[in-house]
C-alpha cells in the first residue's frame, strides 16, 4: 500500500483528516473504490458492491454537510462494508448461502444504524462462509474469499471478507461476529485486530430469539487498538429490544485518547490450553517471542492451566452450538429442495440437533459453567490470560478446511478451531493480537482474555503490546 494513499492510514488517523478538511469525503471514497477495482477481483473480500457514482454523490453530500459544520461523528463519510450476515438496508442479505435467496434487507441492524449515525456510508458487504459456518471463507453465492498476505491461502473466517478488505486497505474499519473465533481467526490469518467482545456489550438486533443465543456477538476489526475502540464504543450500547445487553458506559468514540495503554500486569500463560491439543509446529514458538515482549513490557508472565478437562468443554460447546444451528436452519433443512442446497456441514449441524435431548442440553449449560468458573478462578491470580489464536496457519484455500494438525486426525469441520471455545462459552472479552509471521510467511496470532465485562482492560493490554511489537505496522506487499 503507497505511503501517500490515504489509506494507509488506521481510521484514526482518516477520522482526522476529514474533521481538518484536509481530505475529502470524496476523495476518501474514490480512493476506496479504485483499490477495491485494483484487488477485490484476486481477492474477493467485498460482495454486494454498491454503484460507484451513487456512493460518490453520498460521499460528496457528506463534504457539503461538513463545510457547514455538520460533522455527524467520528465515521464521518467513511466507506463500510457490512458482513454478509447482517442486515444493511437496500443490500442483499444472502448468509452466504443459495437456499436464503438474495433478500433485500428492508432495515438496517442496530450496529449498523449506529455506525451510520457516526457518518458511515454503507458500500457493499464483506464475504462469510455459509450461515457463518466454519473458519474458512467460501460460499457457493459469492465464492472465496482469498488472504491478503497470500492470495493461494485461507482468509480465515468467518468474518474473512473484513479482515482481508482491512488488511488491503479497502475499508478503514469493520464489524464482524464470533460464535467460534470468527472474529479472532481472520484477524490472526491476515495480521489485523479482531475483538470478540463481552456477551451483550453488542446488542444483536434484530433478532428472533434474544434469550437463549449466548455463544454469537457481533464485534470490530480493525488495522489498530485504537481503531477497534472506537468501533467498539459506536457498536455497543444498552437497547431494550435485548434484554440480556450491557448498560456500562463505554467511552466517547470521538474522544482525542478513547483507550488506555497499559502494561505492568500478571498475565497467564494457557498454551494451547490442554497438552494434548495439536498445534502445527512454529505458532507456540511465536507465541512464546510475543511473551517475551510482554516481559520487556514489565507484565509477569507465568504458565497456568485451565481447570476443566478438554472433552467436556468440547462437548458442551458442540451440543449448544447444535442446538443454535439447528434451531435457526431447521425450517430450511425441512424442506428438501432447499435442503439439498445448504452445503454438508451446515446440515450436519442440524441432523445432530436432531438428537439432542433436554438433560444433554442442561448438562451443556452446567458444564459452560464451569468453564467460566475455571477462568473466574485463574482472574483470581492473574489480569489476564493469552494462548494462541488458533491452530493452524493459513492453510490452501482450496481445502474444504484442514483434516489434521501435526498428524492428529480432525473428527468435525470445526475441531481444528478448537483452542477459541473455551473463550466463546465463557463469554469473555478477547482480543486477537498479531505475533509475526511463521517460515512460510504467514500471520499468526495470540488472544488476550480478560475477566467478563472487562473490555477496556483487554484493549488497554493489547494496545500496549501493539506498539512494543510493531506488528501491525506491517501491510501486505
Amino acid at each position: 500500500m503507497a505511503l501517500s494513499s490515504p489509506l494507509a492510514l488506521g481510521a484514526t488517523a482518516l477520522s482526522g483528516q476529514v474533521a481538518r478538511k484536509q481530505l475529502s469525503c470524496r476523495e476518501l471514497m474514490q480512493a476506496t473504490l479504485d483499490r477495491i477495482s485494483a484487488l477485490n477481483p484476486v481477492h474477493n473480500a467485498i460482495v454486494a458492491l454498491r454503484d460507484g457514482d451513487a456512493l460518490l454523490a453520498e460521499a460528496r453530500a457528506c463534504d457539503e454537510r461538513l463545510a457547514r459544520g455538520e460533522r455527524a461523528g467520528w465515521m464521518h463519510g467513511f466507506p463500510i462494508a457490512v458482513k454478509d450476515l447482517s442486515d444493511a438496508a437496500g443490500l442483499p442479505t444472502t448468509l452466504g448461502s443459495l437456499a436464503t435467496g438474495k433478500r433485500i434487507a428492508g432495515e438496517d441492524a442496530l450496529f449498523v444504524q449506529r455506525m451510520k449515525r457516526a457518518g458511515a456510508i454503507v458500500i457493499g458487504k464483506t464475504n462469510t462462509p455459509e450461515f457463518g459456518l466454519g473458519s474458512h471463507t467460501y460460499n457457493k453465492v459469492y465464492g472465496l474469499t482469498r488472504n491478503a498476505w497470500n492470495p493461494g491461502k485461507s482468509a480465515g473466517g468467518s468474518s474473512g471478507g473484513a479482515a482481508v478488505a482491512l488488511a488491503l486497505g479497502m475499508l478503514p474499519v469493520a464489524d464482524g461476529s464470533d460464535m467460534g473465533g470468527s472474529l479472532r481467526n481472520p484477524a490472526a490469518f491476515n495480521n489485523v485486530i479482531g475483538f470478540r467482545p463481552s456477551r451483550g456489550r453488542v446488542p444483536a438486533v434484530p433478532a428472533e430469539d434474544v434469550f437463549f443465543q449466548q455463544l454469537g456477538t457481533e464485534g470490530p476489526m480493525g488495522r489498530t487498538v485504537e481503531d477497534v475502540a472506537r468501533l467498539l464504543a459506536t457498536m455497543a450500547g444498552w437497547d431494550a429490544r435485548a434484554p440480556l445487553a450491557l448498560d456500562d458506559t463505554l467511552p466517547d468514540p470521538d474522544a482525542a485518547d478513547p483507550i488506555a495503554c497499559v502494561a505492568g500486569k500478571r498475565v497467564g500463560w494457557l498454551g494451547g490450553i490442554w497438552p494434548d491439543l495439536p498445534l502445527e509446529p512454529g505458532i507456540r514458538e511465536l507465541c512464546e517471542a510475543a511473551l517475551e515482549t510482554l516481559e520487556g513490557m514489565g507484565c509477569v508472565v507465568e504458565a497456568c492451566t485451565l481447570d476443566v478437562p478438554r472433552e467436556r468443554n468440547w462437548t458442551a460447546w458442540l451440543r449448544l452450538r447444535q442446538m443454535l444451528v439447528g434451531g435457526k436452519l431447521g425450517a430450511l433443512y425441512a424442506q428438501p429442495a432447499l435442503r439439498e442446497q445448504i452445503k454438508p456441514e451446515a446440515r450436519w449441524e442440524v441432523e445432530e440437533s436432531f438428537a439432542l435431548t433436554a438433560a444433554q442440553l442442561y448438562q451443556a449449560t452446567v458444564a459452560r459453567s464451569s468453564v467460566y468458573q475455571a477462568f473466574r478462578r485463574l482472574f483470581e491470580r492473574y489480569d489476564y490470560v493469552v494462548a494462541p489464536t488458533a491452530q493452524v496457519f493459513p492453510f490452501d484455500a482450496q481445502l474444504h478446511w484442514p483434516t489434521e494438525i501435526a498428524g492428529v486426525a480432525m473428527d468435525t469441520y470445526h475441531r481444528w478451531m478448537e483452542i477459541v471455545t473455551p473463550f466463546t462459552l465463557a463469554g469473555l472479552p478477547v482480543c486477537n493480537v498479531p505475533v509475526g509471521f511463521g517460515a512460510n510467511g504467514l500471520p499468526m496470532g495470540m488472544q488476550i482474555a480478560g475477566p467478563a465485562r472487562a473490555d477496556l482492560s483487554v484493549l488497554a493490554l493489547a494496545r500496549a503490546y501493539e506498539a512494543a511489537s510493531g506488528w501491525t505496522q506491517l501491510r501486505p506487499p
